[in-house]
């Protein structure tokens, strides 16, 4: 007769022969699997290694092309922009000072004449600035004997008085010259206390031409308005004088950059030159002779970006 005793004996059996098997099983298995896990370690860790070596090498290569761009640079731009000038309106805190001094120094090396350097504040083309920036521009800032400001809304207003203050006319546009020095400082003065824009140079005067620097892409609330505001000004700049030209670093040619902005408007794209990656030699060396196309009626993309061409064309 099969008893109780007898089921408990075979159980324990079946679990036994269970547990045995999966022992016997996981010692069998446990040898090819962990072989194949470290295989595939070693080979990632070969392929990192591989990767990082081939980064430094082009990162090397990079750098001895940007070594090759800074040493040639001043040569190529050589007497480009002979007897021009050139003001900066620095567009964006993103921008880097190496930036900035090395356009400075290439315009030098061209023959031009810098002639001051302003930065505009995240205050400009904010609407909380609206109200007191048009009662200003079209009020007491506005200096006496100037034609009343173009444009509708207070950013069209101030991109108007700006550029009338900081550019020279060209000579066939039939105006008696430039604004004086004082009406400059005037107006510079008047807007730095409306906090929308400061002042890096201790005098800014007149200019034949302009570069706006702009770099990244605004995030803030009202990134829209102000990158709206900024293409006023660098078109009312390209308008009063002889040609502006907008650079920036690569990020500023995706979704909400400002050289997005103006390419992306054919009306603007026409007149106004960009340039793509002024954060390297290459692109310095663009904005410069993007300038000097502009004095001859030329006007271009250029950079790395999508539909530009490398470098603007020889004089």
């Amino acid at each position: 007769m099969i008893d109780f005793r007898y089921h408990l004996v075979s159980l324990i059996a079946v679990f036994l022969a269970v547990a045995l098997g999966i022992v016997i099983g996981t010692t069998q298995l446990n040898g090819p699997v962990l072989t194949n896990l470290q295989g595939q370690v070693t080979a990632l860790q070969t392929d990192k290694r591989a990767l990082e070596d081939q980064s430094r090498e082009l990162q090397a290569q990079l750098d001895d092309v940007g070594s090759f761009d800074e040493a040639v640079g001043p040569a190529l731009v050589e007497g480009t922009l002979a007897e021009r000038s050139v003001v900066l309106v620095v567009g964006s805190d993103d921008v880097a000072p190496d930036v900035l001094e090395g356009l400075t120094a290439l315009l030098g090396s061209a023959g031009a004449t810098v002639t001051g350097t302003i930065r505009l504040t995240p205050g400009y083309g904010d609407p909380a600035n609206d109200a007191a920036v048009e009662a200003y521009v079209s009020g007491p800032g506005r200096p006496a004997g100037l034609a009343p400001a173009e444009g509708t809304d207070p950013a069209g207003l101030a991109a108007d008085l700006l550029a009338e203050v900081l550019m020279v006319p060209p000579a066939d546009a039939g105006t008696a010259g430039p604004v004086p020095a004082s009406a400059t400082s005037s107006v510079l003065a008047g807007l730095e206390e409306l906090g929308v824009l400061s002042r890096d140079t201790s005098s800014v005067t007149p200019a034949d031409h302009a570069v706006l620097l702009t770099a990244g892409v605004p995030t803030d609330e009202n990134a829209l308005r102000r990158t709206e505001a900024l293409v006023e000004l660098v078109t009312a700049l390209d308008r009063r004088g002889s040609g502006a030209v907008a650079a920036g670093d690569p990020t500023a040619i995706e979704d909400g950059g400002l050289l997005r902005a103006l390419r992306a408007d054919t009306s603007v794209s026409a007149v106004v030159s960009t340039v793509d990656n002024v954060t390297v030699p290459a692109g310095r060396i663009s904005t410069v002779l993007a300038l000097a196309a502009e004095s001859r009626g030329t006007t271009g993309a250029y950079g790395s970006g999508e539909d530009t061409q490398p470098v603007p064309p020889a004089p």
